[in-house]
């Protein structure tokens, strides 16, 4: 690997308008918030001392391990970097990149869509699965750096050939047993707030209804989730409500179906968590577009 890395940003959208690959190693690292992407996240450990938690469950990583991200996960980091170098490539890519990649017979979304039959989050490679994944990487990284002759072409070609590989990764390891731990009731919480984040939400409904107390479903919901109940609601409510204007629901709409209760109070949670107006965002997706 005689790439140069570069050092974590809190740089959370693409530069380029399909897909992006970074390679990052830091001797220390500051507490990253809870957050989400508008693209899907594939994530690659070199070494460091890693767990990941991606809605409730909590992942332990390996080096040589694979996480996928999907838009609609909210995920946080968390790494120990008193106990080893924190060495990664994370490759980003949005939806319109591998559909277009992908074939009438091949659907290279398949191990990145929770909806599949066996999703999971983690995925363990064996040595000779991390030999052509990083090799596919490592060109992958050339390519973008520096090019050369047919630099238009050779990015998709590689990366076409690490969505299949990583496809195939996921089809080997078939149905699995979740290795993450979790909680079953903050687990049904979370559950829970993704299928009613429209409706009235608040840590006294939720506890009475799944029969904790308040004090013991908020501690439990803050070690395991990384946030408050109320923070997480808000986050998850924001990240549907950008999700739907950036399908062309107008803002006007979009605050009232994801539960909140006046635009002016979607308006400034908005701006805040993402540095931009609802109609800013509006225009931006449209500009890319």
């Amino acid at each position: 690997m005689s790439h140069e890395p570069s050092a974590f940003d809190f740089r959370q959208t693409m530069k380029r308008p399909d897909f992006e690959l970074q390679y990052k190693r830091d001797a220390y690292l500051k507490k990253v918030k809870l957050h989400h992407h508008d693209f899907y996240e594939i994530y690659f450990l070199i070494s460091g001392d890693v767990t990941y938690t991606i809605e409730s469950k909590l992942y332990k990583v390996s080096p040589g391990d694979i996480l996928l991200i999907s838009p609609r996960e909210l995920h946080q980091l968390h790494i120990k970097t008193e106990r080893e170098v924190y060495e990664r490539y994370v490759l980003w890519v949005n939806a319109r990149a591998i559909e277009r990649l992908s074939t009438k017979y091949t659907n290279l979304m398949s191990c990145l869509d929770p909806r599949s039959p066996g999703y999971h989050n983690q995925l363990h490679m064996s040595p000779e699965d991390q030999r052509r994944i990083f090799e596919l990487i490592d060109r992958l990284y050339g390519e973008l750096s520096e090019g050369g002759f047919g630099r238009e072409l050779m990015p998709e070609c590689l990366l076409t050939q690490l969505l299949v590989e990583i496809n195939r990764i996921a089809e080997r390891e078939g149905p699995q047993e979740d290795s993450a731990r979790a909680n079953d009731v903050v687990s049904s919480v979370v559950d829970y707030i993704s299928d009613h984040y429209g409706e009235e939400l608040t840590l006294e409904s939720l506890a009475d209804r799944f029969f904790v107390s308040k004090y013991h479903l908020s501690h439990e919901f803050s070690r395991l989730v990384g946030t408050s109940v109320h923070r997480y609601i808000m986050k998850k409510r924001l990240l549907m409500a950008r999700s739907l204007m950036a399908q062309g629901v107008k803002p006007s709409h979009a605050w009232a179906e994801c539960g909140f209760g006046d635009y002016t109070g979607f308006y400034r949670a908005f701006k805040s968590e993402y540095g931009v107006t609802p109609r800013e965002y509006v225009r931006s997706t449209r500009a890319a577009g």
